[in-house]
């Protein structure tokens, strides 16, 4: 019996693109927002470089712990992002790069929900090439913006 041959046979490695999905999706399980938990990862030559997540800045109150403002105020998805203490998963993927001297130039960003047009805008400024996501979000502006800036968006299936 040979042992290599049954184990290809019954063991499929994810792609890079599913494994990197799949991590940007644990980190999304520090999400401290209570309407929508994203993650995000940049990677550059099947390298993580750093890591984000959805919640307030460092050293303030979270939203799990305090409530959400935006269910306060009934604000739809996709609309007035400003009325929210957390920072998206993507921004934090950006700050910790900075905070650690990390350049985000040529990389590719892994997200489990499509950027708002905020953080495309940030996105597009910082040089990324690329963005693989899971889910779609209510924001067309931030899809014309990343197609204007010539970055290519892969929802992975």
């Amino acid at each position: 019996m040979d042992m290599k041959k049954i184990r290809r046979e019954s063991y499929r490695r994810p792609s890079w693109d599913e494994y990197f999905l799949e991590v940007a999706k644990l980190v999304a399980k520090r999400s401290t927002c209570l309407r929508r938990q994203v993650g995000a990862v940049a990677v550059r030559d099947k390298r993580i470089l750093s890591t984000g997540y959805n919640g307030a800045p460092s050293g303030l109150a979270h939203c799990a712990d305090i409530g959400c403002l935006r269910q306060k105020l009934n604000i739809p998805s996709g609309q007035r992002q400003e009325l929210c203490r957390a920072l998206h998963a993507e921004q934090n993927v950006i700050i910790q790069a900075v905070i650690h001297k990390v350049d985000l130039e040529d990389s590719v960003i892994y997200v489990t929900s499509q950027p708002c047009v905020i953080c495309s805008k940030m996105l597009i400024s910082v040089g990324v090439k690329e963005i693989v996501i899971l889910d779609g979000y209510p924001d067309e502006l931030a899809k014309e913006m990343l197609k204007e800036a010539g970055i290519k968006v892969r929802k992975l299936k």
